[in-house]
């Protein structure tokens, strides 16, 4: 097997609402997947694996891997719970915690802004819109 370049970015890649679990802990707003119907016998994103409360030693894992880079998402609602409204700093400093912890292990942190989690509420609203708007047909 040939090396892997030196610039090569071996690391993880995770989604918000499929890791973190804490689906209505400090202020978080809920999403579309934590709403969604599940069919019966199938785990549901409440818990997941606790990376929001466990990222410490997650990261911990990826460096000891040698993990280069860690790509996640940043859920919408944990920093805009409703979808449009006031910042949460609860899930600002969580964010803040989980960046400053791979850049302690010089991990880069690789952030994807959304993943298929949009915040309920404003699912509402475009619902809603949709609605009115079909109404006038």
């Amino acid at each position: 097997m040939k090396q892997f370049k030196q610039d090569f970015l071996w690391g993880a890649s995770t989604s918000a609402y499929q890791v973190e679990g804490a689906y209505s802990e400090d202020d978080k707003g809920l999403s579309v997947q934590d709403v969604k119907a599940v069919l019966p016998g199938t785990p549901d994103f409440k818990v997941a694996s606790d990376h929001y409360h466990h990222f410490k030693e997650d990261i911990a894992l990826m460096a000891e891997m040698g993990f280069k880079t860690y790509r996640f998402s940043i859920a919408w609602t944990r920093i805009i719970p409703d979808g449009d409204g006031a910042i949460n700093p609860k899930g600002i400093e969580f964010y803040s915690k989980l960046i400053d912890e791979c850049l302690k292990y010089k991990i880069e942190p690789l952030i994807t802004m959304y993943h298929f989690d949009l915040p309920y509420e404003l699912e509402k609203k475009v619902d809603g819109q949709i609605v009115k708007q079909l109404m006038h047909f």
